[in-house]
């Protein structure tokens, strides 16, 4: 009997027998194969991509890229800086100190910086109470603590709350004060800077003028002391020196340097030393006289000079009034060297030129004797002697003794135009100096062909032209120098910074009038000193000194009244060159006093002061007395 159908696990009842995996009958359903094997090799297909491609920029950034990357990365980390040359120092002739820099700091903030980094702290920690506000006021304070003399607590404050990334907060503090204040606070940070020290004062401020840190040019390498007035202008050049450069690493994310990471790029060079021909004592002494004489004279002003007679080498140079370039705040209208900067008619002191082009040109002699009228015609135009005189017997030393005008001109009609405006440049004047300071003016002359009728009326009694100081003085030491003009100077040498003294180029010199000319000249002028009656008496016996002989002359023209255009009757330069001593010259002084008070004493003449400045040259230089007194000669002859 055949068994029977089974429904599970056998076999049907005539049909055909079906096996299945283990694995379908696990999962209950039949195995796609080739599908599954597709998805697959696609995936190890795009992970092989990606690794070349890793790999082919590992190749490219290290070994095309490593350097430009490296280079990169130290540009982050790393800061260039300037380093201030440090400013040459002036000195006078004596090595005495006129001039030189200190090194300061400037503290700053990063107040863009310092906001994040504290706001930031305050957002973190709530419970401690602290954030920029209680920051900057911790700094200001402390601060103001250390600087008393500098700033204060509320100005502190003010400038970490300005609007802006960046504050300049205090300039001049000293290096170890700026060093403490940043090590107690980190985030402040200082730039080097350096301060311009003047000992004197007001002594030769005219001329050493004054420098300042400036930081206007938006180059900061070029941030450095520089000169705004007098030597410490004109020769910044050779002050200044060179900047160096110098990188260091920075802390990240600020400009604090890590010390012991700098490295020179470019060291910086030092600027010269300049030594003067000024004696900073005959300077100060100077100007307080001629300060002192303008006061009690009641003039608007004056300048005054002292001129080596052999070498033209300046010694002192004074204005009544001058700057302190250590004050906080500068009076421009002082930064004016009116000595150098400002002409004027001199009067009779120019009537030098008329005396050396008569004796040079053998048109008279000393003792020559002149009838000398009251007044004289010039084309349309009548000039006066100063006082009222019928006609008299003058020799020619007692023309410029007493200062005619007539007999200047007398003696000036018979040289002719063409030999007196010679003369009167071979002095120098219508041109600079020289002497070495800026704003340097050359005077003026009229040109040629523009004289009138009355200009040759004018110009040899010191109308119609003008001169500064220096120049005048300059012409006088042409007379006490044997005839030669040499240019006056300021600097005498340049100190580099290897301590190599280079002197100034030597001066040019003029030959003006024969060394006969120039002797017989300064003894004329002896006269203007001497003292007597009448016949005798010159125009400064004020000027004289005990035990020496002086050769000078005195100067009184008019000023053109800025009001009429016209020449004032109440308004003059009163003026003073002389020679100490006459008989071997050392010194030649010369002074203006601008429109003083005519009625005082003081006002009339400057002979007064002359004889002070001369008395203290003398002593101070140990000036021998002159072997005998200076020969009393007559200047009119008696009838």
């Amino acid at each position: 009997m055949r068994p029977q159908a089974r429904g599970r696990g056998g076999t049907r009842a005539g049909g055909t027998r079906r096996t299945y995996s283990a694995r379908a009958r696990r999962r209950g359903a039949p195995v796609l194969d080739g599908g599954n094997r597709g998805r697959f090799v696609a995936g190890r297909i795009v992970l092989i991509v990606v690794l070349v491609a890793a790999g082919l920029k590992l190749v490219q950034v290290q070994g095309f890229q490593a350097e430009a990357l490296s280079a990169r990365a130290e540009r982050q980390r790393t800061t260039t800086i300037d380093i201030p040359a440090q400013r040459g120092s002036i000195v006078d002739r004596n090595g005495s100190q006129l001039a030189f820099s200190v090194e300061t700091r400037m503290l700053w903030a990063n107040l863009r910086l310092m906001r994040k980094t504290w706001n930031e702290f305050a957002r973190e920690n709530p419970k401690s109470g602290q954030n920029y506000e209680t920051r900057v006021a911790e700094i200001a304070k402390f601060i103001a603590g250390r600087l008393p003399d500098k700033t204060t607590e509320q100005e502190l404050l003010e400038r970490f709350h300005k609007d802006g990334s960046f504050t300049y907060l205090v300039d001049d503090v000293e290096p170890s004060v700026a060093e403490e204040i940043k090590a107690a606070y980190p985030e402040i940070g200082y730039e080097k800077r350096a301060k311009r020290e003047y000992p004197g004062g007001e002594v030769a401020s005219n001329i050493v003028g004054f420098a300042n840190w400036r930081t206007d040019d938006p180059d900061q390498s070029k941030h450095n002391l520089r000169g705004l007035a007098g030597l410490e202008s004109m020769r910044d050049a050779d002050l200044a020196g060179t900047s160096g450069r110098q990188i260091v690493d920075t802390a990240q994310g600020t400009d604090v340097v890590i010390p012991g990471t700098e490295r020179d790029l470019q060291p910086a060079t030092a600027g010269s030393d300049l030594e003067l021909t000024i004696d900073s004592d005959v300077q100060y002494n100077l100007q307080q006289m001629l300060s002192d004489y303008v006061a009690r004279s009641h003039a608007k002003g004056g300048s005054a000079v002292v001129l080596d007679a052999k070498t033209g080498e300046v010694y002192a140079l004074a204005n009544d009034k001058t700057l302190d370039p250590n004050a906080d705040s500068l009076d421009l209208e002082l930064m004016n060297n009116t000595a150098v900067t400002t002409p004027f008619e001199p009067g009779s002191v120019n009537k030098v030129v008329t005396a050396a082009a008569a004796i040079e040109a053998g048109i008279t002699k000393p003792d020559d004797v002149h009838q000398v009228p009251g007044s004289i015609e010039i084309a349309d135009h009548v000039v006066h002697d100063a006082w009222s005189h019928g006609t008299q017997p003058f020799t020619t030393t007692g023309i410029f003794a007493k200062s005619s005008n007539v007999g200047t001109l007398m003696l000036a009609e018979r040289l002719g135009p063409d030999r007196y405006l010679d003369m009167l440049k071979r002095f120098g004047l219508g041109k600079r100096t020289g002497i070495g300071l800026p704003g340097e003016s050359p005077g003026f002359i009229p040109p040629r062909n523009q004289w009138s009728g009355t200009t040759f009326g004018n110009l040899p009694i010191g109308q119609g032209l003008s001169m500064t100081v220096v120049q005048m003085a300059s012409m006088y030491q042409a007379i006490a120098n044997d005839g030669v003009r040499v240019e006056p100077r300021v600097v005498r040498a340049k100190i580099t910074p290897d301590g190599q003294r280079v002197p100034e180029p030597k001066p040019a010199s003029t030959r003006v009038v024969s060394e006969k000319t120039a002797d017989t000249v300064k003894d004329m002028l002896r006269a203007v000193t001497q003292d007597g009656d009448v016949y005798h008496r010159g125009t400064a016996p004020a000027a004289a000194i005990e035990g020496y002989q002086i050769a000078g002359k005195t100067g009184t023209g008019q000023q053109v009244d800025p009001e009429t255009g016209a020449y004032s009757d109440n308004l003059y330069n009163i003026t003073f060159a002389g020679i100490l001593p006459a008989d071997e010259p050392r010194f030649v002084v010369g002074i203006r006093l601008d429109a003083p008070d005519t009625t005082l004493p003081e006002g009339s003449s400057a002979a007064p002061l002359f004889e002070k400045v001369a008395s203290y040259l003398a002593q101070r230089y140990s000036i021998p007395l002159s072997d005998k007194k200076a020969p009393v000669v007559p200047l009119i002859m008696r009838g």
